[in-house]
């Protein structure tokens, strides 16, 4: 348990499902009020509704596609006008494609990048004045270890991704002179619904399903860490362990993991 969490409104985008889904439960579980944004209202209202009845604890839902800039800044805008505080921001919506770089659709990369790294960016930029106001607050970013290891037919992914910690690593530095903390979570493959897109034929999640992490085991890490002053968390370890080999010794590494690499 996490007692700093007591009371304390948490907003999690791409909370209807997989780890945002578990971020809100853990959240309410710890006595916090989630705050969730999403665009299908239907299971937002869900996770709400069992919330109440499981924990007694408010939940607050708003429906926002976060691929479009107007509604970003409409649902932010809603959100501080209906709150005297938040406390924290946790930046979970994402998706992935896989493919070639020959191969890869230009809308495919649009959509990685508008959700993965300018939505987080535009959150955050509405989100931080609010903060430093407070003179307290906290970020987290759901980067990925894809942004730490370069592996092929995740280029347009992991760019996203790259971006992400740079700019999370960025914003650790400016926002500590306003009394906020910033969190990086990098993470291996979580059994999700994210692969529905990302690897439509499942060849990917076959090779390394035994492997992939459990979506509430990393959102209880996650919810533990809050209003704590961890830069990053990294899962699992022995991914984290070759993603520093790998830029110690990047070549090295493509040729020993090279059968590993090509699992997409």
């Amino acid at each position: 348990m996490n007692p700093m969490i007591m009371n304390k409104k948490i907003i999690v985008t791409g909370a209807s499902s997989g780890m945002g889904e578990r971020f809100v439960w853990h959240i309410a579980e710890n006595g916090g009020i989630p705050i969730m944004i999403a665009r299908s209202f239907d299971k937002l209202q869900a996770i709400q509704l069992k919330i109440k009845e499981t924990f007694n604890q408010d939940a607050f839902i708003y429906q926002a596609d976060l691929l479009e800039t107007e509604q970003v800044e409409a649902v932010f805008t809603r959100i501080l006008a209906e709150h005297l505080q938040i406390d924290a921001l946790i930046n979970n919506a994402g998706l992935g494609k896989f493919a070639p770089v020959q191969q890869m659709e230009w809308a495919d990369v649009s959509q990685m990048f508008g959700l993965n790294v300018f939505a987080s960016m535009r959150s955050i930029q509405y989100m931080l004045p609010h903060f430093a106001q407070n003179d307290t607050g906290h970020i987290i970013n759901i980067a990925s270890q894809a942004g730490k290891i370069a592996t092929p037919k995740s280029a347009a992914y992991t760019a996203s991704k790259h971006a992400v910690i740079g700019f999370t690593n960025v914003l650790r530095q400016e926002a500590k002179a306003l009394g906020v903390r910033v969190t990086a979570v990098n993470v291996g493959p979580v059994r999700t619904r994210f692969f529905d897109i990302a690897d439509p034929e499942g060849s990917y999640v076959r090779s390394v399903e035994r492997y992939m992490l459990d979506p509430d085991m990393v959102a209880k890490k996650v919810v533990g860490a809050l209003f704590t002053n961890k830069r990053e968390i990294n899962l699992p370890w022995w991914m984290e362990l070759g993603s520093k080999l790998y830029q110690l010794i990047p070549g090295v590494m493509e040729v020993v993991l090279k059968q590993q690499f090509h699992k997409k």
